[in-house]
């Protein structure tokens, strides 16, 4: 037994190796959180090019393209002469002659039941990502969804309007966008009551940080207090 017992208190201790390997895990996780996203925004908009120069050079003639006089093709050309196509119409369509043509164009789109629905819907997308830049959310906010004494984060969109305003109770109804976890660009428009709101100082990125991770990343600088100053969720000493 003794024999024994002394052959254990000889074991070297496995700290150090399973140390070692710890910090490897940990460098390849930290790098990899670094790299995975730089990588795959990369490739997206690579291949996103390649996408649009595939659409677009087909329709350029042979002459006009960087090919026939570099004796190379250039990634991207492409998309330059879709950016000079699209300002041009922009201009144009601003104008009394574009403004008519575009209406007379629309008329004529608007006879045509399929070809209707599809132009409609596109046209509303498209105006949708255009004015995204305009018409952002200012605040995030909670309110008790889906009960009352459950509370969620929501982003204050805009003041009641027309028919909503008019059709529900008068005491400051507000609409809000509820986003869904771990996907916030789906979600529910809410119509609540503004009394029954309650803001956040943290900011809308920081909110939407906060859904995405499910409760995982919380704003350090908005991060629950105890009253002795403590992070709520530091441990009691």
């Amino acid at each position: 037994m003794e024999d024994q017992q002394s052959r254990t208190d000889k074991t070297p201790p496995r700290t150090r190796r399973s140390g070692i390997w710890a910090g490897l895990r940990a460098n390849f996780l930290t790098g990899l959180v670094v790299v995975a996203p730089v990588g795959l925004t990369i490739y997206i908009v690579w291949t996103a090019i390649g996408i649009i120069d595939s659409w677009v050079l087909p329709w350029v003639p042979e002459v006009y393209l960087p090919s026939t006089y570099l004796g190379v093709n250039i990634h991207g050309f492409g998309v330059m002469i879709f950016l000079i196509f699209t300002v041009v119409v922009g201009y144009i369509a601003k104008g009394i002659i574009g403004r008519s043509l575009l209406r007379w164009g629309e008329n004529i789109v608007a006879r045509m039941p399929v070809v209707r629905s599809v132009y409609n819907g596109l046209k509303q997308i498209a105006e949708t990502v255009v004015n995204q830049a305009d018409s952002s959310f200012d605040r995030a906010c909670l309110i008790e969804y889906p009960r009352k004494g459950i509370w969620a984060i929501a982003f204050y969109s805009t003041t009641a309007k027309g028919e909503v305003q008019q059709k529900t109770p008068p005491d400051g109804m507000i609409s809000v966008f509820l986003p869904t976890t771990p996907n916030p660009t789906s979600g529910f428009l809410l119509f609540v009551a503004e009394a029954d709101v309650i803001y956040l100082d943290m900011s809308v990125e920081d909110a939407a940080k906060l859904v995405i991770s499910a409760g995982l990343v919380y704003p350090s600088d908005a991060a629950p207090r105890l009253e002795d100053g403590r992070p709520a969720s530091a441990p009691n000493s």
